[in-house]
């Protein structure tokens, strides 16, 4: 083991990154704990939970997502949530055992008057002692810094995919307009929630390419969410083939790799996972989990099942 493997890079190249990858399981898994135990000794796993405080109508027409106006889902958009039902929720959440709050909106981009009721959500949500996290859309000039004045610790804004691929599965928007909010939020002096979406029918060189534009990202995103597709009817990506786990596995464990410091989250598609699998998930270095029923629109495992599955593994909330 190098003093490479324990501190973060900024000179990856995609080759390195694509041999990680190709590695025997068992070595890559090995390294992948190696990196893991050196850098987060007490083995424990985060929790988060997400609440959707504006639901539907997005302008966007990402190929993945209900909340797309663009496509016919069934789901209802709903307009931003009052600030006191926001504070129940992270006062549930906090009670049983989250450690950061994040909240989402279907928006394009966050709007100028809506600003200062979320800033007013993520205040009283800090004051609960959660950390917060919000997912705006794209932010414009002076935003981000209204949002750190506010509280906010996270901003998440994945970058979904490959650049190369990135075009399939979205068009309303550009890479490089996802890399200019992170920026923003960055110099804002707001930590990074930015990871990627893996079963879109990309090819592993996609999934290589994303690991590979996350690790040009200086510093590394603070956390690092390995979503696997949840198909919703009516969205282009509703037929999707469903990723397998060991590729999902092994994508984490390249993130905890290229990642040392940050905290890699096995998020969404938890609920169509076997316990062993998602058991599998967090043996190959993923530190952090979504709980709580819902992610935005879809479900995940219950309370009870998560407690299960974190006890199988020794892993419980961390102090963070």
């Amino acid at each position: 083991m190098t003093t490479a493997d324990l501190t973060p890079r900024q000179d990856w190249t995609r080759e390195e990154i694509a041999a990680l990858y190709e590695l025997p399981l068992d070595q890559l898994f090995a390294r992948a704990l190696a990196v893991k135990a050196a850098n987060w000794p007490d083995g424990k796993v985060q929790k988060s939970q997400l609440l959707s405080i504006k639901t539907g109508g997005c302008a966007e027409n990402c190929g993945y997502c209900s909340q797309s106006a663009s496509f016919k889902t069934g789901l209802k958009a709903e307009k931003l949530m009052p600030v006191e039902e926001v504070v129940d929720a992270a006062r549930r959440a906090k009670a049983n055992g989250a450690d950061r709050f994040c909240m989402g909106a279907a928006w394009r981009s966050l709007k100028d008057r809506d600003l200062p009721k979320v800033a007013e959500m993520i205040s009283a949500v800090k004051a609960e002692g959660l950390e917060t996290c919000v997912t705006l859309g794209m932010l414009e000039e002076g935003q981000a810094e209204a949002l750190k004045e506010a509280g906010l610790d996270y901003y998440n804004h994945n970058l979904d995919t490959s650049r190369e691929y990135y075009s399939t599965v979205v068009t309303t928007r550009t890479f490089d307009d996802r890399i200019e909010t992170l920026g923003r939020a960055r110099q804002a002096g707001i930590k990074l929630c930015c990871g990627g979406i893996l079963g879109m029918g990309e090819s592993r060189s996609d999934r290589v390419g994303l690991i590979h534009e996350l690790s040009l990202l200086s510093p590394h995103p603070e956390s690092v969410p390995v979503n696997k597709l949840v198909p919703i009817e009516g969205t282009p990506l509703a037929n999707s083939e469903e990723l397998d786990t060991l590729e999902l596995a092994r994508a984490i464990a390249v993130c905890r790799i290229v990642f040392p410091k940050s905290w890699v989250r096995l998020s969404a598609g938890r609920e169509t996972m076997s316990s062993e699998g998602q058991a599998l998930c967090i043996l190959a270095g993923a530190n952090s989990i979504f709980v709580g029923d819902r992610l935005l629109t879809t479900a995940n495992p219950a309370m009870d099942k998560d407690s299960r599955l974190l006890e199988s593994v020794g892993g419980g909330c961390s102090t963070c």
